[in-house]
Formats: structure tokens, C-alpha cells, sequence
């Protein structure tokens, strides 16, 4: 892994950056690697290829009643209309 240093960068760009990468969770480092990778042409920009973590804290906040609950309601929504498949 090479380590390199950027001098120069106006302060406003940092103060974004640093917001973005709280925004998205991540460090300053990572989210400038990732920038950097993507500006290169080695990382793709595809939609399909993003993490998308912004439910992350809600991940086993639910009780086993509150599984069952959305299970009962949402039931419907797995069921295929035939009509629609024409």
C-alpha cells in the first residue's frame, strides 16, 4: 500500500470532506481513497455497486412480536396478482 501526502488543499474542501465522510459514516481517509479510486477509473461509480449503511442502527432493534407484526401486515405484498402477469 502506497502512502502519499497532499499539501495545498484549501480549507472549505476539508471542512466538506470531513462532513461527508460523517455523513456516510466513514472515515476521511477512506471516503478520499475512494474518491481518488473513482476519479482513476478503478473504482465504478455504478449505483448498483454502492453500500448503501444508512439503516445500519436499526439493525436488531425489533423484538421477536414486532417481526411478527410487520410479517402480518405486509403479508399481502407477497402474494402475485395473476392478472398483473399477462
Amino acid at each position: 500500500m502506497t502512502v502519499i501526502s497532499i499539501r495545498g488543499i484549501d480549507e472549505k474542501a476539508i471542512l466538506r470532506l470531513k462532513k461527508q465522510a460523517q455523513q456516510e459514516g466513514s472515515s476521511l481517509n477512506s471516503l478520499v481513497v475512494r474518491l481518488l479510486e473513482t476519479v482513476a477509473g478503478v473504482r465504478s461509480t455504478d449505483k448498483g455497486s454502492q453500500r448503501f449503511d444508512d439503516l445500519d442502527a436499526l439493525q436488531g432493534t425489533w423484538s421477536v412480536q414486532d417481526a411478527r407484526d410487520f410479517e402480518s401486515v405486509t403479508g399481502d405484498f407477497a402474494q402475485v396478482d395473476p392478472a398483473l402477469w399477462k
